[in-house]
């Protein structure tokens, strides 16, 4: 693909708002400063993944996923870093210039970007064949029209035809420049024993499939034959963008409908998606025909936790569908179920009925779903013990994947006066299922730990910028998980240090008194350039260096100061227009002028620490918010992960004490890491001068010259050491140092 220019990529770095970007994968609710949410990228039922506006990160406290808005989406997309730029460029409204790519460079192109382009190649030929080719239109269109379907529907679903010619798909993709290679592995085109290539959904109305984000990964085709050897449905082989299990049919469509109502409608296929939508009930979704799965409820669970399942009144298709039921109870959601007058459909029933009448008719008979779980299995079994038992069971183990307990214990006291079942016989039988599914859930996780470890032991490895560890306390390497030796001894130690200059980089941290007695304010990257640049210190493992070098050449960026002003005039903005709501608010609420004035007062003075707060947040975070956007993975990945740890309160907080964070103790600390560092250096000297001297005397060409000058050195060695242990055994104290290092 084209490069993108930096003046483009820094429009699209600074339109892009965590919080409006995050919303479109997650039902976020307000939390302090904050937001809240389930982590899209993990199953949990409790919200751990937390959104800050102010910094521009994401983070889940639970699997560590997240991070800035570009990150989030090449994680959450499973993209490139240009195709996330691009989606964001897209969603924002602003223009990327690009030209189209050769045939050549389309081949070298990865292989999940050439898919998805296929994809979105194919959908565009399907659309275009509906409205523009006669055939599309005698077939395709005629049979939405026939199905009730209008215009509108069809574009915003974006139907189409896939042609009769045997490989139309195929060769029009062919002169286009795509890869014969893409065109089969997203399973749109497909070879046969002789090696002739034919389309996968000829002669049939498709239906594309979005994700949340609204990329086409997958189509289902529809055949409009009689002929009964023919599959009524065809869809997308799975693929690395696709996978069925993952995927809701209509989600892209509905979601900001389903976030506005903090409700989901289950339905099954496509047609009945459609017609809802077109009835004006468009907060529905569909399984597209297959049982519902975890991963398809946990798309669901991260915009609400509410469900309506709607059920036509085939009896046999309910019982069929119930255990996908129990799955979306089990995922700690709420669930209604609603059934359809005999012999309708959603389809039929949303085509033949007004929006006011579906949206009545829904609130006034979904019911409770154990409920009507009771009401379906209990039928026919009033003269027969046996079966009537079967059915009492089947909801006892329905009430027992239900993961709130004061709604288990109603659901028991409810089934006790159905059933005239003792509620304690129902409490142990479901305690009992309750205990034997924990069994089997921690057994299946100990066999998974098994399989993963392949029964080995792990092996000894550097540091990494995955490690969210603190740095160990034994100073000389020991228990450390690294080697004992070498430069990644001082990994660890590295990493503690860079953590700072990234999280804290631009935050004031003390006076530099020269020799002549100038002083000036130095900020936190200063203070340890200034300091490594003195003993001539640098960072020997890679990533840390080039993470570090990336902050130092941000710190100093001319365009820090234009990026400063930028966000100043925003905030200033915010803040004349927080000022007026107030003024207004006060001169509503207070009568005499003195009060007034004094109101303003303090108003005006609120407004301005706000607008300070703002600032100074920004430029003390300002290299972590670049930096978590950087074209280098390793940089950005690096910074995403010592920038966006868990907060942990000091242990010196208490009722009545002010709680200091680490921000707060950083005069004390950055020093302390500085010294650290210092201090391993040392340390993995004394070990290679040691080794050094074993491997003269095991040699036999050690003379005592030689171990005179090596004695020499380790002894001053040694001193340094014990001397670097003396400062870090006391409290450090915020220096106030004479500029003799430059």
């Amino acid at each position: 693909m084209a490069r993108i220019d930096d003046a483009t990529v820094q429009r699209i770095l600074d339109a892009a708002d965590i919080v409006d970007v995050v919303s479109d994968y997650v039902s976020l609710k307000r939390r302090g400063s904050g937001y809240i949410g389930l982590c899209p990228f993990h199953n949990e039922r409790t919200p751990s993944f937390s959104v800050s506006k102010t910094k521009g990160l994401c983070k889940c406290f639970s699997c560590g996923k997240g991070g800035s808005p570009v990150s989030f989406i090449m994680e959450i997309e499973q993209m490139t870093y240009p195709e996330a730029l691009r989606l964001l460029a897209k969603k924002y409204n602003i223009e990327i210039e690009e030209r189209e790519l050769s045939p050549e460079e389309r081949e070298a192109a990865t292989e999940r970007e050439s898919m998805m382009a296929a994809n979105e190649f194919a959908m565009q030929c399907f659309e275009r064949n509906l409205t523009s080719t006669s055939e599309g239109r005698d077939i395709g269109l005629s049979y939405f029209r026939e199905r009730g379907i209008n215009d509108a529907m069809v574009k915003k679903f974006h139907l189409g035809y896939s042609l009769e010619q045997r490989d139309a798909l195929y060769q029009t993709a062919l002169a286009r420049g795509f890869n014969p290679e893409y065109l089969e592995k997203t399973g749109l085109c497909m070879r046969n024993e002789r090696g002739e290539w034919r389309d996968r959904f000829r002669e049939r109305v498709i239906f594309p499939v979005f994700t949340v984000s609204g990329k086409v990964v997958a189509f289902g085709g529809r055949t409009l034959r009689s002929d009964k050897t023919m599959a009524k449905y065809v869809n997308s082989i799975e693929s690395i963008v696709y996978h069925k299990s993952l995927e809701l049919y209509g989600l892209y469509q509905a979601k900001p409908e389903i976030v506005r109502k903090d409700k989901c409608i289950l339905v099954e296929g496509y047609m009945d998606v459609i017609s809802m939508h077109q009835a004006g009930i468009t907060n529905v979704v569909a399984s597209s025909g297959t049982s519902l799965t975890e991963g398809q409820i946990r798309l669901i669970h991260r915009f609400t936790e509410n469900v309506t399942v709607i059920y036509d009144s085939d009896p046999a298709g309910i019982k069929a569908s119930l255990r996908g039921i129990d799955m979306l109870l089990a995922e700690g959601l709420k669930i209604k179920v609603l059934l359809l007058p005999e012999g309708d459909d959603p389809d039929s029933f949303a085509q033949s009925h007004s929006s006011a009448e579906v949206e009545r008719y829904i609130a006034e008979h979904e019911s409770d779903f154990i409920q009507f779980k009771t009401r379906i299995l209990l039928e026919g079994t009033d003269r027969d013990p046996q079966r009537r038992a079967e059915a009492i069971n089947e909801i006892v183990k329905t009430i027992s994947v239900v993961p709130e307990p004061m709604l288990r214990t109603m659901y028991i006291a409810e089934c006790s006066r159905t059933f005239g079942v003792a509620e304690t016989l129902l409490t142990l039988q479901v305690n009992k299922l309750m205990a034997q599914s924990a069994e089997k859930a921690a057994a299946d996780e100990q066999r998974a730990r098994a399989r993963k470890s392949g029964g080995q032991q792990a092996e000894s490895a550097p540091a990494d910028a995955t490690t969210t560890s603190e740095p160990a306390t034994d100073r000389t390497g020991a228990g450390m998980g690294i080697p004992a030796s070498g430069d990644a001894l001082l990994a660890p130690y590295e990493r503690e240090l860079l953590r700072y200059a990234l999280r804290y980089g631009m935050r004031y941290l003390c006076d530099l008194v020269d020799a002549d007695g100038n002083t000036w304010p130095m900020n936190v990257i200063e203070y340890i350039i200034h300091d490594m640049a003195g003993d001539e210190m640098t960072f020997t493992h890679e990533p840390y260096r080039r993470a570090f070098e990336a902050a130092v050449e941000v710190a100093s960026s001319p365009s820090r100061a234009a990026d400063e002003e930028r966000h100043k005039a925003r905030l200033r903005e915010e803040a004349e227009r927080a000022m007026e709501a107030g003024v207004e608010k006060i001169r509503n609420e207070v009568g005499d002028m003195a009060s007034l004035q004094a109101a303003e007062e303090r108003l005006r003075e609120q407004v301005e620490a706000d607008f300070e707060a703002g600032m100074a947040e920004y430029s003390g975070s300002y290299i972590a918010r670049v930096l978590s956007s950087s074209a280098d993975d390793t940089v950005r990945n690096i910074t995403l992960s010592l920038v966006s740890e868990k907060h942990r309160l000091s242990k010196i907080h208490t009722k009545y004490a002010k709680v200091e964070t680490e921000e707060d103790k950083l005069k004390d600390l950055v020093p302390q890491a500085l010294l650290n560092l210092k201090e391993a250096i040392i340390e993995r000297e004394i070990r290679s001068l040691q080794q050094k001297m074993r491997e003269a005397f095991e040699a036999g060409t050690c003379t005592d010259a030689d171990l005179v000058i090596m004695m020499r050195e380790l002894g001053e060695l040694n001193v340094i050491k014990m001397e670097l242990a003396r400062y870090l055994g006391e409290r450090t104290v915020a220096p106030r140092f004479s500029g003799r290092r430059r």
